[in-house]
């Protein structure tokens, strides 16, 4: 029941307990007691203190064994040696990874079979790999997301490893990772995103900073360097939905249309959609369905699309971007 700290303890944390049959003052420990005056009263008050047969031995902490039964993860968890060359044996350098045996440990301790793992400093993805190896090995259906700062690589690593950042790094070692469990990525996978800035272009203007000549400019609310599938996951956070869902791209009257598991959510952002599409789209009756705002072949084909949808699918939530 020792203050644990370097600096010493407050002066009420040397405040002797008095032995209950003897009625004198025990030692204190040399730094101080744990816990403040009213923490080891509570304690004295619920019997969980233990005094020696007499005075002259200090006092320890008594712990109940019912209240420790669900203990999940040991204090100390001994695993001899490191990843180096597993590491090694998949063509990435980095310095004292996390053992993917650990890791495992950890992660099956305090997680069930659905749970969602995260890891802020995914480093060389020794976490994904973790997982990848207990879904496969045990049947569960873990999920992780891993965040990595974009750090660049020193220069050797860069020039001879041609990894420019450690996301670079965490990205090969996923895809090596999977390998070793025979078919496993081409069901399950993960997939890689960079935070950016919005796809929608900044088109608020004071009244005097606008020109006749700069209208055009204004009528495209879209980045000129966003790609479809930009735009798809930006509607796919704007409305919640799963990033993981599995997701398929098709042609449809000539235009590219996305399916986000299944019919959950239709999206197409080409441009000069007609009512042909839209029909069909509809005949579908999928969830929700977005369009670019300026996407469609006219004013009239925007109107009736909403029409379209509240008769042929009255349930399917439509949106434009």
């Amino acid at each position: 029941m020792a203050w644990p700290n370097k600096k010493k303890a407050p002066d009420d944390y040397f405040i002797p307990l008095v032995h209950p049959e003897t009625k004198k003052e025990c030692p204190v420990p040399e730094r101080g007691w744990r816990n403040p005056p009213a923490t080891m009263k509570k304690l004295l008050d619920a019997g969980l203190i233990v005094f020696g047969k007499d005075e002259a031995t200090q006092p320890t902490r008594k712990y109940l064994l019912s209240e420790n039964m669900y203990e999940n993860v040991p204090s100390l968890l001994y695993f001899a040696g490191s990843d180096d060359s597993l590491l090694s044996s998949m063509g990435i350098p980095f310095d004292t990874p996390k053992s993917v045996e650990v890791t495992k440990r950890v992660i099956e301790s305090v997680c069930n079979g659905n749970d969602i793992v995260m890891d802020f400093f995914a480093g060389s993805g020794t976490t994904g790999h973790a997982i990848f190896d207990l879904n496969k090995k045990q049947g569960n259906n873990l999920r992780f997301i891993l965040v990595q700062v974009d750090e660049k690589c020193d220069e050797s690593i860069a020039k001879n490893y041609k990894f420019k950042s450690i996301s670079d790094l965490s990205i090969k070692r996923l895809v090596e990772a999977g390998k070793l469990f025979e078919n496993f990525l081409d069901d399950k996978g993960f997939r890689f995103f960079k935070v950016d800035t919005s796809n929608m272009a900044d088109v608020y203007y004071a009244p005097d900073q606008v020109t006749q000549g700069s209208l055009d400019l204004l009528v495209d609310n879209i980045k000129a360097d966003r790609t479809d599938e930009d735009l798809l996951f930006q509607v796919l956070l704007d409305w919640g939905v799963d990033l993981s869902l599995p997701i398929k791209k098709e042609s449809i009257q000539g235009k590219s249309v996305f399916f986000v598991d299944d019919d959950a959510l239709v999206a197409c952002f080409d441009l000069r959609i007609n009512e042909a599409l839209i029909k069909e789209l509809a005949a579908k009756e999928p969830l929700r369905v977005v369009f670019r705002d300026d996407g469609f072949e006219s004013d009239a084909v925007k109107i009736n699309a909403e029409q379209i949808f509240k008769q042929v699918s009255p349930h399917t939530e439509v949106k434009a971007i």
